[in-house]
């Protein structure tokens, strides 16, 4: 049988086998060669993974600066000035309304983007449209 040569080639002629594989670009199959290299790769294929692999990192939290009177007046100061309003845009009285409504909120607002403004807006004037084709059909 095949495995009784390889054990009695293990015990009884192992320097010389191994010399002769190596030589010979040869694997040895001597029992104890054989689960030594099945031990080595069973660790190296049940080595544990990373948490690196699974986990990415959070993006940095955006720090809120806490409401001041100055920092409102800079903030409105800039958007003067970014936005090109005239100075009057601070004192008109739909504009006080909407700082208002904003300063009731408790978690931020939330401003529609270009899109949806433009839809909102076109929205309006078909309502107003119709209410005053309403009106003035008596």
């Amino acid at each position: 049988q095949i495995s009784t040569l390889r054990r009695h080639l293990g015990l009884k002629h192992e320097f010389e086998y191994r010399k002769w594989a190596k030589a010979n670009n040869f694997t040895s199959m001597i029992p104890a060669d054989t689960k030594a290299r099945k031990a080595a790769a069973l660790a190296a294929s049940a080595s544990q993974t990373l948490i690196h692999d699974h986990a990415t990192p959070l993006p940095p939290k955006v720090h809120v600066a806490p409401y001041s009177d100055e920092l409102f007046e800079q903030a409105a100061l800039e958007w003067l000035i970014e936005t090109d309003q005239p100075i009057a845009a601070l004192e008109h009285p739909k504009f006080r309304a909407m700082i208002n409504v904003a300063a009731r909120a408790t978690s931020g607002v939330k401003l529609p983007n270009r899109k949806a403004t433009r839809r909102a807006i076109i929205n309006l004037f078909k309502k107003n449209l119709y209410e005053l084709r309403t009106r003035f059909a008596v």
